[in-house]
């Protein structure tokens, strides 16, 4: 038995620093719950950027240890204690032996930098952008406790460690999408991710016991450690039936789409925006959703032995990026634009790993976290400044408003468009490449190759529409009517449509009520109840003012003093406490300019943005003349697939460069040429097929009638037969017991205790008459002795005559 210890065979490094890591959040979490809500917030604030910082430090001592050691021995392990012994029966068979044990090896090195260091940036940018939530220590312990579950899934040293942090950070995104709990629709977004992933974590683990039962069964390996997985394959890899690995492949592959959002469990993505901003790109960029990508490049040695497999994971993946891109390109809500954009990347890293690039799927995901964060938070920029509004119609012309903003999030645009020498760029193009040569699936690379183009072109065009929109062009606001609509340039239908999906107004009550108000009155007082000192609530969303409504507007405006909102006014013009000002009171009064955010959430855009910027010359292929530094760092891992460079291979670069100019050169001149003119008319001639796109193909309203329906219908037959038939059993079980019951107590009652009754009362009688016979009279004694006497005697002479008169007649 070993308690912290272990080392492996990279030594030099300490096992407490591998544990403390992960835990160094966890504590963070710990402090938040139990501490942090009665401290002041910059306390709260510099625990929980703190924990991480400190997690990023050690991460990057760790990774530069590794870098020290022989390529094929950078690996390091730090065994906490054993988690799980079962000894086999005569020592042969069931021999399970489970550590709390972690690993750092190239892989996982890379993983826990981009959490760390992302995910750090992230805990800074929140300091501004929560600034005046009132659950603010709450917040950072979601936060916290996410970056600790998070750390230990990648850095698990066996599958049911890793199933911790699996499960973990389901429930932290369950708690941060809904974190804003207040609001309906956000409580049911949390609740929606967290189904959805069950669905995904079933086959997940379905797929670990198959595995397990398997190889312990035939191989007597009962393991889950993926150490002895690779090297029970390496043993027995060609004696393992296909339709094994293919099954447990695809059940693994199935827990992907759950955490990583694809076809068919990628709905939940989509709704996660319900979180505050900052969740959304530690969601998107550095934690959860990549769960999926990492596990399968952590499970390459199951994949590579299952064409099978592989062609479904890459084949998913093609799928789902074009299918996400699509939709892409008809959304209006800025956050939602990046969420089906991470849906789209995501399926690029799969489709990646599906080909067995597995090198080359880890990259995007690398290069993805830096300017996915990097949009993520420039969009929380651009609803910071604009008061909560996420409806690129409504905005336009921020560039001068939004400089820093502006920039960091044009850079990471070109960057995720795949323009060169940015980092997207390396990444994707290195994916497509590999899959356009693979000859690992069933069918030919070059067809996945041609929906991943294809998926690439609407990036550039969805991503350049969203910069346009937002940042270019003529504004679509007014500093006195902020965020109120005007000046949009869409057709009146669509305008229409969007009006119908406004929840309606509710008709006055009539009546009064228990203390003796009209309803009326008690809703107006309802109504304004909830909203803090100036009447708007602390939701990103809810800081809309077309959501809040004109009333509301008016009643807050009410609710002060003219010399109050002047002075708030120019409290939030200055630069000191200019971010501690906004999502409590907010833009959403329409009272000034869209604005740029505080130095916290600048600086973390601007690492982010020059991330994007240079890390994709850690990947430059040998065919540009780089030594593809990334590829050869996981080479101990995941293996290597660079081949022999042909003209074919710059013919296909050549195509995804020309492509990503097309995306970007199309969307500009539609949107920034032409003003949207074409696209305009384009929806209005192709009103159906616009609404299907903009609708997102109604997945969700199928998903509903399909399935949720369905089970809701099913659930109520249930009830009812619950109700109806189990209940009305019981409950008839119990009447007739009781009726059975009444009949005997009336049966007791009127009969058995009537004849004991009975019985009784003739004993009384008789002894009661019997009684006066006991007169003590001599003389009455002997004249009833002489009675008794003669009727004796008069019984024996009947009996005697009647006994001869008998023989007489001879009867």
């Amino acid at each position: 038995m070993t308690f912290l210890g272990g080392v492996g065979t990279g030594g030099g490094i300490a096992p407490a620093i591998l544990w403390a890591i992960p835990l160094l959040p966890v504590a963070g979490f710990l402090f938040q719950v139990f501490v942090g809500r009665r401290l002041p917030k910059p306390i709260v604030s510099l625990v929980s950027c703190g924990v991480v910082l400190a997690s990023a430090l050690l991460s990057w001592k760790v990774f530069l240890h590794l870098r020290t050691l022989p390529e094929h021995h950078r690996i390091v392990e730090a065994s906490l204690a054993p988690w799980i012994e079962v000894p086999g029966v005569g020592g042969e068979f069931l021999r399970v032996f489970v550590d709390h044990k972690l690993v750092v090896d190239p892989l996982s090195a890379v993983m826990i930098l981009v959490v760390t260091n992302i995910g750090f940036l992230i805990h800074l940018y929140s300091t501004g952008y929560m600034a005046e939530e009132r659950r603010y220590a709450r917040y950072f312990a979601y936060l916290n406790l996410f970056t600790g579950f998070m750390l230990i899934l990648v850095m698990a040293s066996n599958l049911l460690l890793m199933f911790v942090g699996w499960e973990g950070v389901g429930l932290c995104s369950y708690l941060l999408i809904g974190f804003w709990f207040e609001k309906a629709e956000n409580a049911a977004a949390g609740m929606k991710a967290f189904l959805v992933n069950r669905v995904g974590d079933f086959a997940f683990t379905v797929g670990v016991l198959t595995l397990f039962v398997y190889l312990g069964t035939t191989f007597g390996t009962w393991t889950v450690d993926f150490g002895e997985l690779r090297a029970a394959f390496a043993a027995h890899g060609k004696e393992l039936p296909g339709i094994l690995t293919a099954g447990v492949g695809i059940l693994l592959f199935l827990g992907a789409t759950g955490k990583s959002a694809q076809i068919p469990l990628y709905v939940w993505l989509p709704d996660a925006m319900a979180g505050p901003t900052p969740v959304s790109a530690l969601i998107h960029a550095a934690t959860m959703v990549t769960a999926g990508v990492y596990m399968i490049a952590r499970m390459n040695f199951l994949y590579a032995l299952s064409p099978t497999a592989m062609t479904v994971v890459a084949t998913v993946g093609a799928l789902t990026a074009l299918f996400a891109g699509t939709i892409g390109i008809a959304q209006n809500d800025i956050k939602k634009v990046l969420a089906y954009s991470t849906v789209s990347q995501l399926g690029f890293m799969f489709m990646g790993v599906g080909v067995g690039a597995f090198a080359a799927g880890i990259f995007h995901l690398f290069t993805h976290a830096f300017f996915k964060a990097c949009l993520f938070l420039g969009s929380g920029s651009v609803i910071h400044g604009m008061g909560g509004e996420q409806d690129i119609r409504r905005m336009g012309g921020l560039k001068s408003k939004m400089p820093w903003t502006f920039a960091t999030f044009a850079a990471a645009t070109l960057a995720i468009a795949g323009i060169p020498p940015l980092a997207g760029f390396f990444s994707k193009d290195e994916i497509l490449w590999q899959t356009f040569r693979t000859q690992k699936l069933l069918f030919p690379g070059w067809i996945l190759w041609g929906v991943g183009a294809l998926a690439a072109l609407c990036t550039a065009f969805y991503m350049t529409r969203l910069v346009i929109k937002t940042f270019l062009g003529r504004p679509q606001w007014t500093p006195a009517t902020a965020f109120s609509g005007g000046g949009v340039d869409l057709p009146e239908w669509m305008e229409e449509d969007e009006e119908e999906k406004k929840p309606k107004p509710k008709p006055p009550r009539t009546g009064t009520g228990p203390d003796g108000l009209p309803l009326w009155m008690e809703e107006e007082e309802t109504a304004g109840s909830p909203a803090p000192a100036h009447g708007l609530p602390q939701d990103e969303s809810l800081l809309d003012l077309r959501k809040i409504g004109p009333d509301a507007h008016a009643a807050h405006g009410a609710g002060h003093a003219p010399d109050a909102h002047a002075a708030a006014e120019e409290a939030h013009d200055a630069p000191a406490g200019h971010g501690a000002d906004h999502a409590g009171h907010g833009h959403g009064h329409g009272h000034g300019e869209p604005h740029e955010c505080p130095w916290s959430m600048r600086l973390a855009l601007v690492v982010l943005a020059a991330c994007s910027v240079v890390v994709g010359f850690l990947g430059v292929p040998p065919a540009l003349g780089g030594h593809d530094l990334f590829g050869h760092w996981l080479e101990p891992v995941v293996g290597s697939v660079h081949g022999e460079h042909t003209a074919t291979e710059y013919v296909v670069m050549g195509i995804s460069l020309l492509l990503a100019l097309a995306g970007i050169g199309a969307a500009w001149r539609i949107y920034y040429l032409r003003h949207g003119v074409p696209a305009r008319d384009f929806a209005e001639s192709h009103r159906d097929l616009y609404e299907l796109v903009r609708d997102k193909y109604r997945v969700d309203e199928a998903y509903d009638r399909l399935v949720v329906q369905p089970l809701l219908r099913l659930e109520e037959g249930v009830g009812r037969f619950d109700n109806e038939v189990v209940d009305g059993l019981v409950n008839g079980t119990a009447r007739g017991g009781a009726r059975a019951a009444g009949g005997a107590g009336l049966f007791d009652n009127e009969v058995v205790d009537a004849a004991v009754n009975a019985a009784a009362e003739v004993t009384q009688e008789a002894g009661r008459r019997v009684r006066r016979l006991q007169t003590g009279n001599v003389r009455q004694y002997l004249n009833f002795a002489l009675v008794g006497g003669l009727f004796v005697i008069a019984v024996f002479c009947v009996v005697l005559t009647w006994d001869r008169l008998r023989t007489a007649l001879g009867i």
